[in-house]
């Protein structure tokens, strides 16, 4: 092909992955994945990718490849489904990217330019995972990872890093307001900001960890108060969502995207992580706290939620599901919108009714082979009557 069909071409290509129609596909009765993938790489504007301009790229070649789409906040706006992605390029480098959709599951766009993100600091090496959450105070907030480093590492050791969480605000989601990185005692990632005051103050999601990877001596997802977003500092952390030994989080947790407010509850989505032979293995998993008291647990189901099926083992970091965004609609549909190993975004959708009796109605796991065998058999019992 010449110059001319090659660009047809792509633009063919382009335009019907993007308009491919996404079907559901029928599941479990909580909820229903997708065939499709709703963003990869190529899913990215072409003209992030390519030289358009025929005498500087006469082969049409790609100039910026763009690796994989991932672990995306989500919000609705304007009639739109957002998503403000991970985009991460060939060079290893992620940055922010919103993409929109008229129904949530398919045609996907991205917009026109990448988010610029201010820098707070020391510039980060790398920015990624945000969350957001459009707080009753009237801003977006998006918290994310923001990872740099380690000043401490040995001469020669280019791997060791140090996170903490990066905080911004806006109010169009194109010019982004940038808050002083999060002060903690430890480091932290999988921050989230609850959408509203609690006595008065910001209440935080948090993780800290011991280390960049390692969640150590963290007992899991905590639950800090800070007076402001603008000078964010954590004095006291109070774990609600615990890690236990041979369980789906017995390596870590952490918050999902912000919890979806129900007249049961407050509804929540994390991921756990286990060791396994192939290494980490990230499941998403779920639980609710009292309306009164957001700290209290008050369904906390057994086991994942979510696993990863079919394709969705196989990627950058195998054997990985991991989500930072939903969105609820006023019908009570819920969209959940979630990675597969570390590479492509899907959603898989299920209303709050459903999730919140899935909460509800299924038993706590109780940690030993005896008991879950226990619990298997009042089901049967149930059924068998």
């Amino acid at each position: 092909m010449n110059f001319e069909q090659r660009l047809a071409w792509l633009k063919a290509e382009h335009e019907a992955l993007i308009t491919k129609k996404n079907e559901p596909i029928e599941g479990n009765g909580v909820y229903e994945r997708y065939v499709n993938p709703i963003l990869t790489g190529d899913h990215s504007p072409l003209f992030w990718r390519y030289d358009l301009n025929q005498d500087t790229n006469p082969y049409l070649m790609e100039r910026y490849g763009i690796h994989a789409t991932l672990n995306s906040g989500a919000i609705k706006w304007n009639g739109k489904y957002i998503l403000v992605v991970r985009v991460e390029g060939a060079d290893r480098k992620s940055f922010f990217a919103v993409a929109e959709s008229p129904n949530g599951v398919d045609n996907f766009r991205f917009w026109d330019r990448p988010i610029t993100m201010p820098e707070y600091g020391e510039p980060a090496t790398n920015v990624y995972d945000m969350r957001l959450t459009a707080h009753e105070d009237g801003w977006i907030y998006g918290i994310f990872c923001v990872e740099r480093k380690d000043p401490a590492a040995a001469p020669g050791d280019l791997s060791s890093a140090v996170a903490a969480a990066g905080i911004a605000r806006t109010k169009d989601l194109v010019n982004w307001e940038r808050l002083p990185d999060l002060e903690s005692k430890s480091q932290q990632r999988n921050v989230v900001l609850h959408p509203e005051f609690v006595d008065g103050k910001y209440a935080l999601y948090t993780r800290p960890q011991d280390g960049f990877i390692d969640a150590g001596s963290g007992g899991g997802i905590g639950w800090a108060l800070v007076d402001s977003m603008e000078k964010a500092v954590v004095t006291e952390e109070k774990i609600i969502n615990q890690r236990f030994y041979h369980t789906i989080k017995e390596v870590k947790n952490g918050e999902g995207p912000h919890p979806i407010k129900t007249d049961k509850g407050w509804l929540h989505l994390a991921h756990g992580v286990r060791g396994c032979a192939s290494g980490l293995r990230y499941v998403l998993y779920m639980y609710m706290t009292s309306l009164e008291d957001p700290t209290k647990m008050i369904a906390d189901p057994a086991g994942f939620f979510m696993v990863p099926e079919g394709e969705e083992y196989i990627g950058d970091v195998m054997n990985v599901l991991f989500t930072n965004g939903w969105i609820v609609d006023e019908d009570g549909k819920v969209f959940i919108y979630y990675a597969s190993s570390d590479t492509r975004m899907h959603v898989a959708t299920s209303t709050v009714d459903r999730l919140v009796d899935y909460c509800m109605n299924t038993e706590p796991d109780a940690l030993t082979t005896g008991e879950s065998v226990k619990r298997l058999n009042r089901l049967i019992d149930k059924n068998l009557k």
